[in-house]
């Protein structure tokens, strides 16, 4: 593939990503399972977040993860390609009265604008599954991660059981356009590893979701798109084939979990 080839499908993606997130920013920013305080708070413990850090969000979006975390450190920036995410997250900061938070618009796939070596964590939460080169962003968070203030590394995301991965994929791409593909958790550890981030530490929760919300807010295409989804969800009720734990709960309401994991790494 040509270096113009490489941007213009870099190009097509952002566009995909901007148009999906424009439309989702509203919905996603108000979603509980996405704010959730217990996911919050063990992501602080297992990065041993301190006043004295210096944090960088990497497709911050909304702005959960930066308020969250400014209400504890020195100073917070957060980085969206999407603008109506930024706008989503100003509004999360002004109703917690927050000061310490630097907003900006820029693509993450490309090399940051920040010098090496000038944060104390580097975090990116649900990102890596829309990224077309989770590796080369992942070596950028390292980059600009600080070893002499005991400099962290922080990737949240879905991760799926090898078999049922691409099944996963295969799914997401239909409700999701701007979808790439979720990694393996063996993926994403040999990533870190690559990288050069040492003594890396791993948590793990479960989003709990229902489908029709679920649906709902991440806007699928048209209404074919829609009930194709259903038909695979209510497929693998019973047989987990994608990794989502799929469901009934009262009434016949489709309900699912996503896995995720937390992986912490230094410098």
């Amino acid at each position: 593939m040509s270096a113009s080839d490489s941007d213009s499908d870099s190009s097509l993606h952002n566009n995909s990503i901007i148009s999906q997130f424009t439309k989702q920013a509203i919905p996603y920013s108000k979603r509980h399972n996405i704010s959730n305080e217990n996911e919050l708070k063990q992501l602080v413990e297992l990065i041993n977040v301190n006043r004295n850090d210096i944090v960088l969000d990497l497709a911050c979006g909304p702005g959960i993860v930066s308020s969250a975390f400014a209400q504890i450190v020195n100073h917070v920036t957060g980085i969206d390609l999407t603008p109506a995410m930024i706008e989503q997250a100003k509004i999360l900061q002004k109703e917690k009265g927050l000061t310490n938070i630097t907003w900006k618009i820029g693509d993450v796939a490309k090399r940051l604008p920040f010098d090496n070596n000038s944060f104390s964590i580097v975090i990116t939460r649900y990102s890596f599954h829309h990224l077309l080169d989770p590796f080369s962003v992942l070596r950028e968070m390292e980059r600009v991660c600080d070893p002499a203030s005991q400099g962290r590394v922080a990737v949240v995301d879905i991760t799926i059981d090898p078999e049922k991965v691409d099944a996963f994929n295969q799914m997401e791409k239909i409700r999701d356009p701007s979808h790439v593909r979720a990694l393996t958790f063996k993926e994403l550890e040999s990533m870190m590893q690559e990288v050069g981030l040492t003594n890396l530490k791993t948590g793990h929760y479960k989003v709990a979701h229902q489908l029709d919300e679920h649906l709902q807010a991440s806007f699928p295409e048209n209404q074919e798109y829609i009930d194709t989804i259903r038909t695979i969800f209510a497929e693998d009720i019973g047989k987990n084939r994608l990794g989502l734990e799929i469901h009934l709960e009262e009434g016949n309401s489709i309900h699912f979990t996503t896995p995720i994991t937390i992986m912490v790494g230094e410098k």
